[in-house]
């Protein structure tokens, strides 16, 4: 069995993993982690957890949890990760980030994009990026491994090998995606209130959102070109998934069942991708790990759609399954 910590027990993917690792048939929840002064347990803050899992959130220092755990899923917010995971790595530690702090190998454009420098810097060029079907490769040897963002997953997924197979250029890429109100965070913040978020529509982070570089990172390093997007989220009024349309040109003439093709083989032996003919939605894969993704050549242009659920195959799931990797289990267990 592999002892594991959640750190920063109370957000919504901190509950999906702990829901999918007590279903694991190697592995013990052992500690949940909370800044909340007053230590709740779990059962008070995840309902719907209650009875399964006796264990209360508490404030625990580094050497506890390492004590404690041999396996960390970090589910805390940007910086807050970093400082955490610098100091339990050196005591024996592995750790799963769930934050943004590890999925960018530039300092300096951690620091453009999140206005503070990096606590922990020299780790990052050398953390490997938690796509396992890009990177599954260097997973197991890890002892970090960053777990991508939810739009990036829903991006680089459909587009990623079609720029390895050069059909599409990597100038001019438009990503457009739609997004439950989940993935904003458990938080309350105006924007995402009942009365604002229902029966709205709306984009945000135009030109600014952090997993823009992120998707400009890991397209130019899998496809070997300089790769730019455009990346416009929207938040839809639903609890989760994502849908994510990308617009691309072509490198030749090509039509669908190119594109379908190179898709199809590209995936063949991956268990969470499945490239599917019709048009798929967020109900196909709501609470699953997969990502179901399609295209279509429309007036000389490469569309792609691909739909996951934020919450599982963009956070938790994809957790669990950077963490089957690690430790040599069958990657699809508890999923």
């Amino acid at each position: 069995m592999v002892r594991v910590a959640i750190l920063g027990a109370t957000g919504y993917s901190a509950k999906e993993a702990i829901r999918l690792l007590l279903a694991h048939p190697h592995a013990q929840i052992t500690a949940l982690t909370t800044r909340q002064d007053d230590l709740p347990h779990l059962g008070d803050i995840h309902p719907s957890l209650r009875g399964r899992l006796d264990l209360r959130l508490e404030n625990l220092s580094t050497a506890q949890l390492a004590e404690r755990a041999d396996c960390a899923f970090c589910c805390l917010p940007h910086a807050a990760s970093a400082e955490v995971i610098k100091e339990i790595l050196p005591l024996g530690m592995r750790a799963v980030d769930l934050s943004a702090d590890y999925r960018l190998n530039d300092p300096a454009v951690y620091k453009k994009w999140y206005d503070h420098d990096h606590p922990d810097a020299a780790r990052m060029a050398e953390t490997v990026y938690g796509l396992p079907e890009l990177y599954r490769a260097r997973i197991p040897r890890s002892q970090l491994v960053a777990n991508p963002g939810c739009y990036p997953t829903s991006t680089i997924l459909p587009l990623a090998p079609l720029l390895k197979a050069g059909l599409i250029s990597p100038d001019g890429i438009i990503v457009d995606s739609k997004s439950g109100v989940s993935g904003a965070g458990r938080t309350p913040k105006l924007n995402f209130h009942y009365p604002e978020a229902n029966e709205s529509f709306s984009a945000y982070g135009v030109g600014t959102h952090r997993h823009m570089p992120e998707i400009d990172q890991v397209l130019t390093d899998f496809g070997g070109k300089a790769t730019e997007v455009i990346f416009t989220p929207h938040l839809v009024p639903m609890d989760r998934g994502i849908l994510t349309t990308t617009y691309s040109t072509p490198t030749k003439p090509v039509d669908a069942a190119t594109i379908l093709a190179e898709l199809r083989k590209f995936y063949a032996n991956e268990p969470f991708v499945r490239v599917v003919d019709g048009l798929p939605t967020t109900k196909d894969v709501t609470n699953t790990n997969y990502c179901d993704l399609t295209a279509r050549v429309v007036r000389g242009r490469v569309v792609t759609i691909s739909v996951i659920d934020n919450l599982i195959k963009g956070a938790a799931g994809a957790a669990v399954q950077n963490f089957n990797l690690m430790y040599g289990f069958e990657e699809t267990t508890a999923l």
